[in-house]
């Protein structure tokens, strides 16, 4: 007798339906355990997150955990229902950090399909989602957009509608200061010794462009174990078996990996801009790969003055793969990334002013 009903697929394209309500398993207790193992896996040094001290000197009760491990915990749990049969998460938009989260905090998503484009190929389709994560008083800490390939249960054409949402190219001004404000930081305490720089709101200028410098090479165990700890059960990231007969013949690296590498290079440059406020869109220009070394620069598009005591900075970053940042790549004269970007993501942070 072979079970029918108690295991899963996953959805696949034709599962979706515009509208469609998802309450995703399983909620997430986030532990110490967690942010120690997401150190040592980039090998993030932003002090915020990496000293109650630090952290009670902003007013905080202790340190909160990574932007970026949040953001990658709450993608995760979307993953079974969303993306589990998917071929590549294609972008984000949209994206903002309402709440600080600490260790102990349990956290759940729940998403919304609000757009649906089936390819021409007959074998493909994608998948737009609004997810939303809250906290254990149902407080919402993040909300965010992404888009999704997704693979069809049948090859060939189904006549889906169309329907594409209205996606912001940008976080508004007036959410990003409403967002830095609610966070009740106290910066006048702000150890620029401790954090790594004495770089200021007022030190940086629209156009600026900084080479991180440093380089960080992906190892198969590493973004392995990086999926799992956001329990982000994605075929194409684990299962050789099949993907070794697939379109790269070996598994790709989580999306989400490349972020936090990216992310972490970062401090080299701007190690004061300590917290993440907002996402304002984001592409995965090319897939990567265990073995490929990833660099990255960014570069400042805009400025935006929060209070007498913070500012907040947009930054342009892009992840280089197998090649030094100093080059500054970006999009060629074609419109179409250089080859050696794997990563271009556009986000709001907010930086200490000058005392």
């Amino acid at each position: 007798m072979t079970s029918q009903n108690k295991n899963s697929v996953g959805n696949f394209f034709e599962d979706f339906s515009l509208n469609q309500k998802i309450d995703h398993a399983t909620p997430r207790t986030i532990t110490h355990g967690d942010v120690a193992l997401y150190t040592a896996l980039y090998g993030t040094r932003f002090a915020l997150h990496s000293s109650n001290e630090f952290a009670k000197n902003l007013a905080l009760r202790e340190s909160p955990i990574d932007d970026f491990l949040l953001f990658n915990i709450a993608f995760g749990k979307t993953v079974p229902d969303i993306s589990l049969n998917a071929l590549a998460n294609l972008g984000y938009a949209d994206c903002k950090f309402l709440k600080l989260v600490y260790p102990g905090d349990t956290i759940k998503s729940t998403s919304h399909v609000i757009g649906l484009k089936e390819n021409s190929n007959g074998e493909t389709g994608v998948v737009y989602v609004n997810s939303i994560c809250t906290n254990q008083n149902n407080e919402v800490v993040l909300d965010f957009k992404r888009w999704v390939m997704v693979k069809k249960k049948n090859k060939g054409s189904l006549d889906t509608k169309t329907t594409l949402p209205e996606l912001p190219n940008e976080l508004s001004k007036v959410d990003i200061q409403e967002i830095a404000l609610s966070y009740n930081f106290d910066l006048n305490n702000f150890n620029h010794t401790d954090s790594g720089s004495t770089a200021s709101f007022e030190d940086f200028t629209v156009g600026e462009k900084i080479d991180h410098i440093d380089g960080m090479t992906v190892e198969e165990s590493e973004h392995m174990l990086a999926t799992k700890l956001y329990q982000n059960t994605a075929k194409v990231h684990f299962n050789h078996y099949y993907e070794k007969e697939g379109r790269f013949g070996k598994r790709i690296v989580y999306g989400g990996h490349v972020i936090s590498l990216v992310r972490s290079l970062s401090f080299n440059g701007l190690a004061n801009a300590f917290k993440i406020v907002g996402i304002n869109g984001g592409s995965h220009a090319a897939p990567c790969f265990a073995g490929k070394t990833v660099f990255s620069w960014s570069e400042i598009i805009d400025v935006l003055d929060i209070n007498e005591n913070i500012g907040a900075i947009r930054i342009k970053t892009n992840g280089i793969g197998d090649a030094p940042a100093s080059d500054f790549q970006d999009k060629n004269e074609d419109g179409k990334f250089n080859q050696n970007v794997l990563l271009s993501l556009d986000y709001w942070a907010l930086i200490p002013k000058k005392k």
